[in-house]
């Protein structure tokens, strides 16, 4: 009798567990209707969606555009949505830009880099970026232009034929060489290595102060911090060096970046930067100069090694030069820019722009609360089939159908950001971009290795997981 009982009690407990189930159920969905919230992905066991997002943060995001223009998701306690609609992209970094400010991620990024233009916000931004404007006039990216060819030059001549280089390196010391020559004035061949290694750990211990908890985590003794602090201490005292001779030797003739910082005048107020801000605006400069356009042309090197039709299509224009391509090149060699425009379409450095709503704001019918995070994706958005016929293929015809002004004013494509915050060295980087093309197609033939491994790394910009080892073939 106590089992039939026992198990009356058990059918009776199941039967109250199920009907308060539904009824939780009914009253969350019933919660989420009234509340009109986007849709969203399954959680994680723990903290959200936190895991998912870090394990792949582009696969993660592709996914949630499959719902919709507009869905949320959850990093621990932080509310966030991600926005993959032009019009609501438009409206987040251009038309209601006031009601947002730097995500999290850059918020965080003050540790490394200061109060530069990425990371600083309002009225101290704007004077900020009015004062470095006139560095990216057209009359200096023509003195910088001739910088960028020589130490491409140099390059080629250190390369031999048949040898296999890692790609990813490789364009990363040239881009570190040529951001040292026009900000600093300096030849820092024979340091780029340190400073490339403390460069990297920058970006590398930048997913690491994301974590939760992680402006704890930088007051602890842990192997990651000695790291950190190495790093800062070692670009600390270059540029601090690079100022400090500056300031005791001053001379007029001088083009380069950080004159022009250490010169600049608020046309306003007529105030100056002190040696703090120009440190924090070098290293800014110094860490976007380089390490955006080294993975643009890394990414680039790889989708002309899949597609030789294309390559012999770059190959043969920049032969027709007859000679190293000058500043003036940059805007005749059309299908070298439609190369550089494809790759960052399938591979914008920047992969991610986060914003931090500082008020109430709506996408659609959906209300964004005071306090959320926003995320927006070039990466996603560059690869949605409703307005990239044939995504997933690597086909530079496609910018003589559209420009990249088209695209970029109908926002479906935008590398370098867009509105206030639109990346400051945008003409420098195009420039850069294609003329190291140019300048290295003319003479070799980068083809992938066998047995190279590709796969994204997504940290505050978009790395090869695995490196870029490539074969040099040298050209007749």
């Amino acid at each position: 009798m106590s089992f039939r009982k026992d198990r009356k009690i058990g059918l009776v407990i199941r039967a109250v567990r199920q009907v308060r189930g539904k009824l939780v159920f009914n009253l969350m969905l019933r919660h989420q209707m009234s509340e009109n919230l986007p849709p969203s992905l399954p959680t994680d066991l723990f903290g959200g969606h936190f895991r998912s997002f870090r394990k792949d943060p582009t696969g993660f995001l592709t996914k949630l555009s499959g719902l919709g223009d507009v869905t949320q998701f959850r990093m621990g306690p932080q509310q966030a949505f991600f926005i993959n609609d032009p019009e609501y992209i438009r409206d987040l970094l251009v038309v209601s830009a006031d009601k947002f400010i730097k995500g999290r991620a850059l918020q965080r990024a003050k540790t490394l880099l200061g109060n530069g233009l990425l990371t600083s916000e309002g009225k101290f931004h704007l004077r900020q970026r009015r004062m470095i404007q006139p560095a990216f006039h057209k009359s200096r990216i023509e003195e910088y232009a001739r910088v960028m060819v020589e130490y491409g030059d140099r390059l080629s001549e250190t390369w031999h034929d048949g040898e296999i280089r890692d790609i990813d390196r490789e364009m990363m010391r040239l881009t570190l060489q040529i951001v040292g020559k026009t900000l600093f004035g300096a030849d820092i061949t024979d340091e780029a290595d340190d400073v490339g290694r403390a460069m990297t750990t920058l970006v590398e211990m930048f997913n690491y102060m994301l974590l939760p908890f992680a402006e704890l985590l930088e007051k602890l003794p842990l192997p990651q911090t000695r790291r950190l602090n190495r790093a800062r201490e070692t670009l600390n005292s270059i540029i601090f060096q690079f100022i400090d001779e500056r300031r005791r030797e001053p001379a007029d003739d001088r083009s380069d970046l950080l004159s022009m910082l250490l010169t600049a005048r608020d046309e306003d107020d007529g105030g100056s930067m002190s040696d703090e801000q120009v440190r924090d605006e070098a290293l800014t400069l110094f860490l976007a100069g380089h390490e955006t356009t080294a993975n643009a042309l890394t990414w680039t090197w790889y989708l002309l090694s899949q597609n030789p039709e294309a390559a012999d299509r770059l190959y043969e224009e920049v032969a027709n030069l007859n000679r190293s391509p000058r500043f003036e090149d940059a805007g005749s060699l059309k299908f070298t820019e439609a190369v550089l425009a494809e790759s960052m379409r399938l591979f914008p450095p920047a992969w991610a722009i986060g914003r931090l709503s500082v008020a109430e704001h709506s996408f659609g019918p959906f209300l964004i609360p005071k306090g959320s995070l926003v995320l927006v994706s070039p990466f996603v958005m560059h690869r949605d089939p409703r307005f990239w016929p044939d995504l997933e293929q690597f086909r530079p015809e496609r910018w003589f159908e559209k420009s990249v002004k088209e695209a970029g004013q109908s926002f479906s494509y935008f590398p370098f950001s867009s509105g206030v915050r639109r990346c400051i060295g945008e003409s420098f980087a195009w420039t850069e971009g294609i003329l190291l093309i140019a300048t290295l197609a003319r003479k070799w033939k980068l083809e992938l290795v066998q047995g190279q491994k590709i796969g994204l790394q997504p940290m505050i910009t978009l790395r090869p997981k695995y490196g870029m080892k490539m074969k040099l073939t040298k050209l007749s």
